[in-house]
């Protein structure tokens, strides 16, 4: 299993909006970079991400499974970009912001701290392991 992160402005979309979306989950669509994309087309039915919350809150708040690989994303006129379907599976004891992140030297080479503006990001075993550990998570 892969693991990534995905970034949403949470006044867009929100954590406790993806939880209240249920089992079914929602698409995750409206990515319109390349890199984004290609991780978004690697992703396979059962991986698990972080759902950050940019701007506003910097955070990561909790955990998305994918459940629908990528497919073409209905809001995209050029028709280059896709999409996958994610739900939530659950929010994290404690939120773990940027600025932790960015303070963890175990986490120096994560993108999210090199590249914070992509939107879809691979997040390695590692890192998963260490931002559970100081969400208070153990496993």
């Amino acid at each position: 299993m892969a693991h990534w992160l995905f970034k949403s402005e949470p006044t867009t979309w929100s954590f406790d909006q993806q939880i209240a979306a249920g089992k079914k989950g929602t698409f995750w669509n409206g990515v319109r970079n390349h890199l984004a994309k290609k991780h978004l087309m690697a992703m396979q039915v059962g991986d698990r991400g972080f759902f950050y919350h940019s701007n506003e809150d910097k955070a990561i708040v909790g955990i998305v499974e994918v459940i629908k690989p990528y497919y073409p994303d209905h809001t995209d006129e050029t028709g280059k970009f896709g999409m996958v379907d994610v739900r939530a599976v659950k929010a994290l004891k404690n939120k773990v912001t940027l600025a932790r992140i960015k303070a963890e030297p175990r986490l120096v080479g994560m993108t999210l701290v090199n590249n914070s503006r992509l939107s879809v990001q691979p997040v390695s075993d590692e890192e998963w392991r260490i931002v559970l550990e100081l969400a208070g998570e153990h496993g």
